[in-house]
């Protein structure tokens, strides 16, 4: 039986802490703010990121250095037989491409990289599935197929508190913000596999949160044809907005009773873009019980 290591990134929402608890691997993601470079949960903490946003500095997301995670890979594969990697969805970076072309050249049979589309706290959630599947007996090219197989069986949607963040990342003309900032429009957007889109548009948080599970609701019974949800895992995420989201997660428990709710911090990837105050509700099927 060949002994599997689970490596992931920070964009998954792990931190290092975690991933030790975990018995999964995490690589720190890169940022540059104001030109100086910073890693996720190393030098970089949440509540830091967010002050320096919050403050206008310029924060640009960057991807590990190819080199990096070679070392890891390298690292790993003195302990252990084979590796999975479960980088950023390759619809949101081109960092995933990048390593399924170096381990195909050089690392054949013994890295496994698996673009199963996922980001935040569903990509999470891979990396958890992937360590039960590793922990049961399967090798690095069953556990890569099973993620592949399975990585339409998610879904996310998001809703911001501000268009500025948007507005700076060039998702939205000036006009548009204006307009939208002027008649108080939450946009609701959503992840379906590769990319970020737009979804709907609201004119009030209570609006754009009712929206958002009606979309989790409806997806459950007609895309998913789970009805009952028994096979997913619904998780409200937050880009630094833990009160909301707590009273978020006590609105969706209510449409959702027979579930166990959990919270987690949006990646910092993925907040750059939409600023804090953000809210997100996610389903997921999973495999792993105790998450």
């Amino acid at each position: 039986m060949s002994k599997v290591a689970i490596l992931t990134d920070t964009n998954s929402g792990i931190t290092p802490a975690e991933a030790e608890r975990l018995g999964v691997f995490v690589i720190p993601m890169p940022f540059y703010i104001n030109d100086q470079l910073f890693f996720e949960y190393v030098d970089l903490s949440q509540d830091s990121f967010y002050e320096m946003l919050e403050n206008d500095c310029t924060i640009t997301t960057s991807m590990p250095s190819v080199g990096d995670v070679m070392d890891k890979w390298d690292e790993l594969l003195e302990e252990y037989d084979e590796v999975v990697y479960i980088p950023m969805s390759s619809g949101l970076s081109s960092s995933c491409q990048t390593a399924i072309m170096v381990a195909e050249d050089d690392y054949e049979d013994k890295v496994f990289v698996v673009d199963n589309q996922r980001i935040s706290v569903t990509m999470r959630l891979s990396a958890l599935e992937a360590k039960k599947l590793a922990d049961e007996g399967k090798n690095g090219a069953e556990i890569k197929a099973y993620l592949e197989e399975h990585k339409s069986e998610s879904t996310i949607y998001i809703t911001v508190d501000t268009l500025q963040y948007l507005k700076k990342g060039g998702r939205l003309t000036p006009a548009v913000a204006a307009i939208g900032t002027l008649l108080h429009i939450k946009p609701v957007l959503q992840i379906q596999g590769e990319k970020l889109d737009s979804f709907a548009k609201a004119r009030t948080m209570k609006q754009a949160k009712t929206m958002m599970l009606e979309a989790i609701e409806k997806d459950l019974n007609e895309r998913f044809k789970d009805p009952s949800g028994k096979d997913y895992v619904i998780s409200i995420a937050h880009s630094h907005n833990l009160e909301e989201a707590e009273i978020f997660k006590a609105e969706a428990e209510e449409r959702f009773p027979n579930h166990k709710i959990l919270i987690n911090p949006l990646a910092l990837s993925v907040s750059c873009h939409i600023g804090p105050g953000a809210l997100a509700i996610t389903a997921s099927k999973s495999i792993v019980e105790n998450i």
